[in-house]
């Protein structure tokens, strides 16, 4: 398992290796996807109770990270 943060990890055996919550099977994206539908943090949290808010703050802070990156666009044939 790789720690991406000390609350992001990667592990090729969980969430397909996409990044998670503490090596917990529940991926940064589906917290994204919940905030951007308007879920309030308390309400993910009612539904995921192994979760804590700064898991929460951790996942928004990874993706603000993510846009700090450069990134190139390329035609694909």
């Amino acid at each position: 398992m790789e720690y991406l943060t000390d609350r992001i990890t990667l592990d090729e055996r969980i969430c397909n290796g996409k990044p998670s919550i503490r090596g917990k099977r529940t991926a940064v994206q589906t917290i994204l996807g919940f905030l951007c539908a308007g879920e309030a943090a308390e309400e993910i949290l009612h539904q995921y109770p192994s979760l804590e808010k700064e898991d929460i703050t951790a996942c928004l802070q990874f993706a603000a990270e993510l846009m700090n990156r450069s990134y190139v666009l390329r035609t694909v044939a």
